[in-house]
Parts: C-alpha cells; structure tokens; sequence
C-alpha cells in the first residue's frame, strides 16, 4: 500500500504562490469560506493522477489551469512548468516485496512524483547502486565471478546488457551460463532511461502500478430522474450526471445495446432491482433522516416523430423515483431533496469505482453533504468515517456540522489573500471568517456534551481536554490507568466561566465534577465559593491539580516531568531551554512565561504538538505516574 504524505501545488489558478500541506492518513478535511479556492486545490490533485486518464477534463492545460497573471513570463521561459508534486510512503509490505524481488535493501520508503503542465512526470525515488543488484543477483543464481560484476554492473539498458552477452558468447562463455545471465535481463529494460535501470524497474513494476488513482466528487455527479439509455449507449459527449448514470448500468451490467435491441425489459429490470438493493442497504445504513424511503428503478419507452422524415423515433429511458412508504407516494429523484440525491448518487458512482479491487483509491468530495441537514451530515461523516478505513480522504467544507471538534489535527484553513490562495494547519490560522467553523463545531460539541453525558469532567481549557484525552489514552494501551470511557470531558474556556457552567449543568440532573488549576484569579475563585455557599455544587465535587501533586501550586502542565514539557514547549516553538533552565521545585508555566519577555503564549499549541506527534515522543515514567495519579482519583469520584 501507498499513502500520500503531503502535497505541494506550485501554480494553479488561484495558487498564484507555491503551497504545501500535510495530508492525513485517514482524513484530510479543506476548510474556507466560498471562493476561497478550496475547489481548486481538489482539481489541482485530481489532475495528477485521475482515476480514468482518458478523461481530458483531468489533464493539465496552461491555458485553462495556469495562474493568468503570471502565464506569459512562465511561456517565455521555455522549461518544462511544474504543477503538483505529491510525497509518498510505501508501507513495509511493498517494501519488503521490493526487496525480495531485486535481492537488496530498498531502504527509503518515501518517494515524490511531479506532474508538469505538459502532463508529463518526474520521480525521485530511492537510487539503488547497479552493482549492488548485480552482485546480490548473480549470487543468487549461483554465478560467481569479478569479470561478471564489472561487467554488468555498467549495463543501463536490456540494448547493453545484450551487447555484454554477446561479448561474453565471442569469448566461448557456455550456454547453460549464459541462459543463467540472461535472467537479469528484465530487470535492465530502463524504458525511460533512468541513472539507474534497477531504480527504472522498481518504480514501473513495484510502485507505479500501486500509486493511488484520485476519484474527485460534487455535486455536479448527481444522477438525473431520468436517463437517456441511447445516449449513453451511443457514446455521445456525456456531463458528469449522465457518467453518474452509466456507472449505475455499468455496475447492473447491463449491455445497453441489448437493452435498446430488446421487447422485453424483465430481465434487465431484474438485475437493476438487485443493484438497487445493494445500494439501498448501504444508504439506508447511513441515511438516518428518513427511513420510510425505497428507490424504485424502471426502464421507459419515448416514441416521437422525426419531422424531416416522417418516421418513429425511440429513445429508451432509465427512470429513477423514490417511493416514500408511508405516503405510498412516489416523486422522481430529482424532485427529492438535494442531499438524498447526492448521497444516492455517490453510492452509485462510488460502488462502480470499488468494482476494480486492484487499484488503490483516494477520494476527494468536493463540499460533501452541503444540502444535508445537521444531522444527516453527521450520518455522512460516520460514512466517511468508515470509508477511510481503506481509503484517504480529502473533503473540502465550510459547514461546522462536517468538523469533527475531537480531530481538529485533520484540518487544513484555506484562504485567498492578495497573492492569492494559502493553506495553513487551523492552529496557525488568523482570519476569523476563516476559522468560524471551527469554533462553531467545537461550540456545538461542548453543547452536545452538556446536555448528552451523564458524566462530565469539567476543565478549564482545550488543552486539558488534549493532555487527558493522549494521556488517557497512553495509559490504558499500555494496560495502566486511563479515563474511564464514560466520562465526558467538557472544556469550558477559562476559571471565570466556571461558575456558569455549573449552572447550565444542575438542572439536567448530571453527575458532574470540576478539575481546575490553581486559581490566579480571585474573582473566578469567589464566584466558585459563593455557589459553595449555596448549595449548588458540593466542595467535595472540585479538584485541583496541585491536590493531586500534593503541591501549593499546579496547572495541568506539571503533571508533565520538566523534561517532558520542555520537549513539547522546544518543540513548537524552537526553542532551546534546557532542563537545568528550569527550577523543578518550581511551577514551570511562570519560568517559561519570563524567558518569554514576560509575554504569554499560547497553552494549546504545545498540547496540539503532543497530539500530532504522540506516536514518537516518549513521556517519562514520572508524567505517567502523575497522570495515573490523577485519573485514578477522577474514576473515584464517579
């Protein structure tokens, strides 16, 4: 398998700057308002590699897709013009499947492809050594001999390696030791003239056929109510609907010429319905909105008159209608809401690509669900969700309903300014336009959260809800532990907005408990108090950090070992504070302000660090044992 690590789109359309990103394993989600140049960024890597070449929508053409700007001085220049360059990882089964081929160590997993403008391409792969494979081949065969390695290891191409044999033929070399030889040969083709032809071969036999195909998606995909089957059948230029809608005949196998030539529509009703059924059951399995739904597909005659000559014209018609069974009424598809037929639409066509199980796929969905309703758009997400069991996603939105507020790490901010469109990570994002998403999914989670947990653990701010959430996490995969899992973590956006918390949280009847810093701010500390006072919220249902760490003074960053943190803090920052800067008797959040010229910064940066990079950073046994500490005496307390 081949996963795409990151992307960098010098120049198109609205990318007038080179940008590069980070793509996700599982989810890569494109966030931005309209005309931001969201769409633009899926075309620009859809054009790399699309799933059907022979579509020339998905070729690059200067005229169409080159920054208007800065076309003419780019003609000028006579080079060959760089589009996308895409990054890769080949995981170890494909590694080690390299290896055993060519008999040594492919140690590189990483390996970048450039598409230019011309839509041709160049790779940069790992360059294996020649002699290398030579020495590693003939030892395999059984060939011994220096005058066989030097030989051959000058060879670029099956035209050298012949000559090398025919050479070896004049000098009486023996038949059986020559038929040995020329085992070699396939591997020397070097069909595009490589450095090196061991490397040419990998990447043509190994890699290439394994790179993941891009299968782009949007609204312009939905399937029409009713479907010229002549049309389709006769090739004529389709729109991206009537594709939609041979990929539905296609994955019914029906042969439309023998449909157009038949007097009976039975059978090929017959294996529309068992499509229908397929695709149905996978809707409904998602589509939670209404389930009382039934797609009803059916096979029409049009008869007309052909004005010129007088005669009957017949155009056969694939007709698709949704029943509703509770009405007992049906309406053409079209007639339904948008975003049922967007989702059916995608099934049909996604079905179709998932036929080829030989190709890897990346999808990218072009606003996904933007007709649903919240909640549908949620069912969409689980879909996606699961889909990304198998394959990448990339998925452009503005909706905060379409944000997963729990995997912000998946979020890419794109936004058009004066030199045109940037893509940054959502944490070093500014423009507020931009960003509201965000805010609002991760608004609508802490909603949903106070009034859908049973049990809550109230916190003072996203970076708590991080730290617990990793480190949770950490502790119960290593057996030790963790958070129990029906615990809710509410972050609740600094000390002051406790008290108001407390008080949206009473009336619901929930089991509810505040872990909180030492309190620096004495009228956030009265407020919490005065409802001590009064009898809303026990004393006893309040923790601090430093009653855990049996301290005078603690936020949730000393649980942390010094050398731990610092590793974060360094991290995000470039910085180089050393363990012996810091005083471990000592509160280290109040040090790392002052070697900051007194300026604060922002306490979840260090704690988005941990999370992206929680797979390779190894936390000490006392930020773990301090961390067990506390969630062991959380669980208590539920």
């Amino acid at each position: 398998m081949i996963t795409l690590k990151k992307a960098t789109i010098y120049k198109y359309k609205c990318v007038e700057n080179e940008q590069t990103f980070e793509i996700e394993p599982d989810i890569t989600v494109l966030v931005g308002m309209n005309e931001s140049g969201k769409t633009s960024l899926l075309e620009a890597l859809a054009k790399v590699n699309y799933f059907d070449s022979n579509d020339t929508d998905y070729h690059f053409d200067m005229t169409h897709d080159y920054p208007r700007k800065q076309k003419k001085a780019a003609e000028k220049s006579g080079q060959p013009i760089d589009a996308v360059k895409l990054y890769y990882e080949i995981d170890d089964s494909l590694r080690q499947a390299i290896e055993k081929d060519v008999g040594i160590k492919f140690r590189r997993k990483t390996f970048s492809y450039t598409k230019r403008y011309d839509n041709g391409a160049t790779v940069d792969i790992e360059m294996l050594d020649t002699s290398a494979f030579i020495t590693a081949k003939l030892k395999a065969l059984n060939v011994s001999g220096e005058r066989y390695i030097s030989l051959f290891s000058k060879v670029k191409n099956q035209a050298e390696f012949d000559a090398a044999i025919k050479s070896l033929t004049s000098e009486g070399e023996s038949a059986d030791c020559l038929a040995t030889l020329k085992e070699m040969r396939p591997y020397l083709l070097n069909e595009k003239n490589w450095d090196s032809p061991i490397s040419e071969y990998i990447w043509r036999k190994h890699i290439k056929p394994n790179i993941p195909k891009f299968m782009y998606y949007d609204d312009y995909y939905m399937l029409p109510s009713r479907i010229s089957i002549d049309k389709i059948h006769s090739k004529q230029t389709l729109d991206n609907s009537e594709k939609t809608a041979r990929a539905l005949l296609e994955l019914a196998d029906i042969d439309t010429e023998n449909l157009i030539n038949a007097d009976s529509y039975e059978d090929f009703k017959a294996e529309l319905e068992a499509t229908q059924a397929i695709i149905s059951e996978e809707l409904f399995k998602y589509w939670s909105t209404n389930q009382n739904l039934r797609i009803q597909f059916d096979i029409d005659k049009v008869e007309g008159t052909d004005s010129s000559r007088n005669r009957r014209i017949v155009d056969h018609i694939l007709d698709i209608r949704v029943e509703n069974l509770r009405s007992m009424v049906s309406l053409p598809l079209a007639n339904r809401s948008k975003g049922f037929n967007w989702f059916f639409s995608f099934l049909v066509w996604f079905e179709k690509i998932q036929e080829n199980k030989e190709t890897q796929y990346i999808l990218l969905l072009d606003e996904p669900g933007l007709n649903l309703h919240a909640m549908a758009q949620h069912d969409l997400l689980r879909f996606i969700e699961d889909l990304s069991k198998e394959y990448q996603i990339i998925y452009t939105t503005h909706s905060p309903f379409m944000i997963e507020s729990d995997k912000l790490q998946r979020v890419r901010t794109v936004l058009e300014k004066q030199d045109g469109t940037h893509i940054s990570d959502c944490l070093q994002e500014k423009d507020p336009n931009t960003i509201f998403p965000l805010q609002a999914a991760l608004g609508y989670t802490i909603a949903q959260n106070l009034f859908v947990s049973e049990k809550n653990l109230l916190v003072e701010g996203i970076a708590d809800l991080v730290y617990l959430n990793i480190l949770s996490n950490i502790l119960s995969g290593m057996g030790r532990t963790g958070l129990k899992n029906n615990i809710t973590i509410v972050p609740v956006g600094g000390a002051d907005k406790i008290a108001t918390f407390i008080s949206l949280l009473r009336g619901n009847d929930l089991n509810m408990l505040c872990l909180l810093d030492t309190f620096t701010d004495q009228s956030a500390k009265a407020r919490l108090d005065n409802m001590i006072a009064q009898n809303i919220i026990k004393d006893k249902r309040i923790m601090f950090y430093h009653d855990v760490l049996k301290v005078p003074f603690a936020d949730v960053e000393d649980l942390f070992s010094d050398s731990d943190y610092l590793t974060l803090y360094n991290g995000v920052f470039s910085k180089q504070i050393a363990q012996g800067d810091i005083d471990a008797t000592k509160p280290i959040m109040n040090q790392l302000k002052r070697k900051n010229g007194g300026k604060e910064f922002n306490h979840y940066t260090p704690a988005n660090f941990l999370a992206k990079n929680a797979a390779t950073i190894s936390l000490s046994d006392e930020t773990l044992d301090n961390f067990e500490l506390l969630f062991k005496a959380v669980n208590k307390m539920f």
